[in-house]
This record gives C-alpha cells, structure tokens and sequence, in this order.
C-alpha cells in the first residue's frame, strides 16, 4: 500500500466533503472516496526526522556522544531526549521521569534536570498529588521549547508543547506520560517503529477545523476520518494516541483514556464505546467496572 502525505489526505478529505455538500440534499449520501472507514489505518508519509529512542529501548550512552551546542546551550543527545519527552507531554513527573527515560539513574537524573532548569529551559513546580502529598512536575519553557525544535531530533509532525497551562488538571495530564510509556513496550515488542505522541489537545483542534469548514452535517464523515467513532452526536477524543509505523509500513493507531474517581456514569460509558483502551490510576478499577454495570457495559481497565 502506498504511503500518503497527511496534509495532501486532510486536503483531500475536505474538498471531498465541500464537494458533497454541494450536490442537491435530496441526492442520497454516496461513500465519500479518500476517507477510511472506522478504525482503518491510514498509511502516512514517514517523517525525515528519526523518533527519539524510548525509556523501553536499550539507550546508548550519551556520555560518549559529543556535545551539541544550540543557540548557545551546551547539551547532551540525552538532555535533549529529557526535552523531547516533556514537551511532547507538556507535563511530566520529575519521578517518572528519573525511572523510565533514565532507567532508575537518579542521579544522573539529577544533575540533568539542574542542568536543564539552570539554563531556563525546564520550569519545575510542585503540585498536590495523590493524597496532597507534593509532586515535582516538569514543563518546558519557551526558550526549551524553541531549542527543541531547533535540535531537529524531534520529527517536524510530532506536537510539543510548554508551560503549566491547566495547573489544576497538571497531575492528570503528567501520567499521561507513564501511561505511554506502558503501552509503548507492547508496540515495541510487536515490532513498531516510530511512534508519535498525539494528545487530545491536537485532536480536537483538528476535529474542530474541520468542523468549522464542513459543518456539523458532516461529524460522522469527521469522525471517521480521524479513526475515531460517533457516541450519542458527538465525537469522543481520547487523552493521548500512539501512532506508530508497522513492519510492513503501514501505520497503526492506539486509543487511551486515564479515568479516574471524577468520572460519572455516562462519561466512562462513553468512553468504552469509543473504543479507547482504559487505565486508572489508582486502585479503580473494581468501582468503575461496577458503574459500567450500571450501564450494561463491560471493559477491561488496567491498572496504572
């Protein structure tokens, strides 16, 4: 099959509803040609940019590798891993952070992060956890943000972000990390190549671009179009996807939702019809799957 370029496929989609739009209403609806069928896999064009190596595989030590100096900054190739891995998350746990991307080498850690936030292009803070008990978050700044992006080590089509934009959803947002990090080994061992990171942020920008364009008549055709599916008029987004390439080049797409103690009945049961993969993070599972009960739903939640 073909690889496509994303931007020409999304260009396409939309003069092919533009142009559907246009016939007469009394016409009945014909397939729209361009756009998958829920859950298709769409093959894109492969970055130019490798994706960082991940937390799950084997790392080379950076030690050896010269320094890079950028816009003034003296970094090493994994300081510029940390960056990428907390930009593309927006918020990160300084502990999590230490276990998966350094392999439990805290203080190498350490003396990184110092190194990161001295030079002003990491910006910590201390959020109430689980139990109020403090939590050292990590988010770039917009200095990192920039040399990010600059370093080229990041592919042109992966999102990063900066700042401590929703201070009261930070803890959510930072185990969102830990939960990619879950799934990736599973991707990994499947033989998956370069996996990008989409958060719900950049799907909604996208579904509502398009519903600017195209209208609300048009949500299913939407839907479908970003491989996600219709529940009771509207269109679920999950809190962050892995897209990652197949050994046979086709690509492949991961739904994931953290639910927690906030969410009600209706909400969670939207979710698992929308086809997302469940984690909780705390000992949740047993209440949750009996407020699915109550909606004659069963689903597997995992555990954080």
């Amino acid at each position: 099959m073909s690889r496509l370029d994303p931007l020409r496929e999304r260009q396409e989609f939309i003069e092919a509803m533009e142009a559907r739009r246009e016939q007469s209403q009394g016409e009945l609806a014909q397939p729209v040609q361009g756009i998958n069928r829920a859950g298709a896999e769409r093959p894109q064009q492969p970055s130019s940019a490798r994706e960082l190596p991940r937390p799950d595989i084997p790392l080379e030590d950076s030690r050896g590798i010269k320094n890079q100096r950028d816009q003034g900054h003296l970094l090493r190739d994994s300081e510029i891993r940390t960056l990428a891995d907390i930009g593309k998350f927006r918020v990160v746990s300084m502990a999590d952070l230490a276990h998966l991307a350094y392999n439990g080498r805290s203080e190498q850690a350490k003396q990184e992060l110092q190194n990161l936030v001295r030079q002003g292009l990491v910006r910590k803070g201390t959020f109430a956890g689980p139990e109020q008990t403090p939590r050292e978050l990590l988010t770039l700044t917009k200095r990192g943000f920039r040399v990010l992006r600059a370093s080229c080590m990041v592919p042109k089509n992966q999102e990063i972000y900066y700042g401590f934009v929703k201070p009261r959803e930070a803890n959510h947002d930072a185990n969102l990390y830990k939960l990619y990090n879950k799934e990736l080994l599973r991707v990994v061992n499947l033989g998956g190549r370069n996996p990008r990171v989409i958060l719900d942020v950049e799907l909604k920008r996208k579904i509502n671009q398009d519903l600017a364009k195209l209208g609300r008549d048009a949500r299913p055709e939407i839907a479908r179009h970003h491989g996600l599916r219709m529940v009771h008029d509207r269109i679920p987004v999950p809190d962050v996807r892995i897209e990652y390439e197949r050994t046979n080049g086709e690509m492949a797409r991961l739904d994931l939702e953290l639910v927690t103690e906030h969410y009600r009945g209706r909400t969670l049961a939207d979710k698992v019809k929308a086809g997302f993969a469940l984690y909780t993070p705390r000992g949740e599972a047993d209440r949750l799957r009996r407020v699915l009960d109550g909606h004659e739903l069963t689903a597997e939640i995992f555990s954080l």
